[in-house]
């Protein structure tokens, strides 16, 4: 969307093509040029004046392939031009090169990187530190880094707050929740045993949670098996605590994606790693359904960094970052449709669907529901594909579609976020309104009547409606997480900008982290959870 029509004022920059520092360096210095560039690192430290323009830093942004919105942000907070700056000059670098490599610095995850590390993912990149940014920026974009989170996962819930506290509710059959017990919970605490370690972000699967600290240590508790042949099937033994996982230690870990036969990892170079479904070389590799070490994702995305990874029921998502721009990848069982290749086959290894680019959309977000898809786009444009069962496609009918296909019933609504479950999907704007369509089971969806008793909570919504419930809070809606099960009645969360968090849906195991009464098993208007993510 334009930046006038948003209410954002137009950001004017001047495509500065790129100089090298020895000629700024060589150039006659005029009087009001008294800004100097200081760089300090092990070697002499030198300086070299830059002129203090905010175009400059346009100029690199622009580069990086974001929108007016995202340039005015970033613009606003990028300090390179007025502040020393942490490393050595490097005069074969261009002016925009070095201001992306100063915002690259910033970034958390890049901060404790060697030299080395970030000379790899340089070239990984292709070869460009405006590419390594727009790699960084579009990870902490779509996956909430650093940052407040919700997951509703199959019967339990996970939140973490904006400093790392992690607190859970809900089903505990299997030591889940991660309290040293196995006993159900609806209240919301925090997990003690990882005070001191700050988390960023948390999968929850059948039974199982993984969560993922700042420093790329993965814990996981509850089944100790990383995949589920079927429902109901135990690890070797229960684990009721956070435990680090060993075989990922010399992997540096910036998200995790639980599928219901594998688990999935992303590094934060960009590689993805699975566990377990490899026999038959269903994702890429042939091991045995219950192995605990990680294997890479082989074929395409070898040499091509992901900045997210999405898992449904037997397949798995993956959105990459190339020069070229962003683009989705998918591997695993086709049926439905849900892969977005135009057939129904399945897929050993990662494959790029084409269809985005018929479409001229830039994925940056995706989510995969347990058996269909969604991606939002730059432009703000939602595509969905995948079995349309119960109209989570939001196409006004329940038919399948085997590639990406724009839902054009939101072609008013400038979307940042969307989420997938079980027959389910839930889309949020730019503005905080959020809209719901699919199965309606659980009263999940949110489309409650204003009088209790009237209307039926429970019905399937073809196309995509407004969440009214969600409206009347009045509150920005930054998140939404939903159940992706087809085990498990569905419940759902919305995390506003302020850091509060609503439940709705099904709460029979506590997972919604409200007090039920009445004998209710779920909740059909949300209710404010009592925890400050923020």
């Amino acid at each position: 969307m334009d930046a006038s029509t948003s209410g954002t004022p137009t950001v004017q920059y001047h495509n500065i093509p790129d100089q090298q520092i020895t000629t700024i360096v060589a150039a006659p210095v005029s009087a009001f040029l008294r800004q100097v560039r200081h760089c300090f690192g092990d070697s002499t430290p030198g300086e070299f004046p830059l002129a203090a323009n905010p175009s400059i830093v346009l100029h690199v942004l622009t580069a990086c392939n974001l929108d007016p919105q995202d340039l005015a942000k970033l613009e606003a907070t990028c300090s390179f031009f007025r502040q020393p700056a942490n490393f050595a000059p490097d005069y074969e670098l261009s002016i925009s090169e070095l201001a992306a490599l100063d915002m690259c610095q910033r970034r958390a995850i890049f901060k404790p990187m060697t030299d080395e590390e970030r000379q790899s993912l340089k070239q990984r990149c292709g070869g460009s530190w405006k590419l390594v940014l727009r790699f960084l920026l579009a990870g902490e974009g779509c996956c909430r880094r650093e940052k407040s989170q919700a997951i509703a996962g199959p019967g339990h819930s996970i939140a973490v707050t904006s400093t790392g506290a992690v607190y859970s509710f809900g089903s505990n059959s299997s030591g889940q929740l991660g309290h040293g017990n196995t006993e159900e919970d609806c209240r919301p605490r925090q997990i003690r045993s990882l005070q001191g370690i700050r988390i960023i972000q948390a999968a929850a699967g059948a039974g199982r949670t993984m969560l993922i600290s700042d420093a790329g240590r993965v814990y996981a508790f509850g089944k100790d098996s990383f995949g589920e042949a079927e429902y109901g099937v135990q690890g070797t033994k229960l684990v009721t605590t956070p435990q680090p996982v060993e075989s990922l230690k010399d992997i540096f870990v910036v998200q995790a994606a639980i599928g219901n036969f594998f688990t999935a990892v992303l590094s934060r170079e960009g590689r993805v790693y699975t566990f377990s479904w490899g026999k038959d070389s269903k994702l890429g590799h042939k091991t045995e359904p219950n192995d605990v070490e990680p294997q890479p994702l082989l074929g395409a995305l070898e040499n091509i960094p992901v900045v997210q990874i999405a898992a449904g029921y037997c397949y798995l998502l993956c959105l990459a970052c190339q020069p070229s721009g962003m683009s989705v990848y998918s591997v695993g069982c086709g049926l439905g449709g849900k892969l977005g290749h135009g057939s129904r086959t399945d897929e050993k290894s990662p494959r790029l669907i084409e269809q985005f680019q018929h479409l001229n959309l830039q994925p940056m977000v995706v989510a995969a529901g347990a058996w269909h898809a969604a991606v939002v786009g730059r432009d703000g444009r939602v595509c969905t594909w995948g079995w349309g069962r119960y109209g989570c496609l939001g196409h006004g009918n329940e038919e399948c579609e085997s590639v990406p296909k724009v839902v054009e019933a939101l072609s008013n609504v400038k979307a940042v976020h969307v989420a997938t479950g079980d027959y389910t999907t839930f889309v949020v704007s730019d503005d905080g309104d959020v809209y719901s369509f699919g199965c309606g089971e659980s009263a999940s969806l949110g489309h409650n009547t204003a009088v209790e008793g009237q209307g039926n909570r429970h019905a399937n919504v073809l196309s995509p409606e407004q969440v009214m419930s969600l409206k009347q809070v009045n509150e920005r809606v930054v998140q939404i997480s939903l159940t992706n099960s087809i085990y498990w009645n569905a419940h759902t969360f919305a995390l506003t900008a302020s850091g509060k968090l609503y439940a709705f849906g099904a709460g029979d195991k506590g997972q919604l982290g409200v007090e039920l009464v009445n004998n209710q098993t779920e909740r059909g208007n949300p209710e404010r959870v009592d925890i400050d993510l923020n």
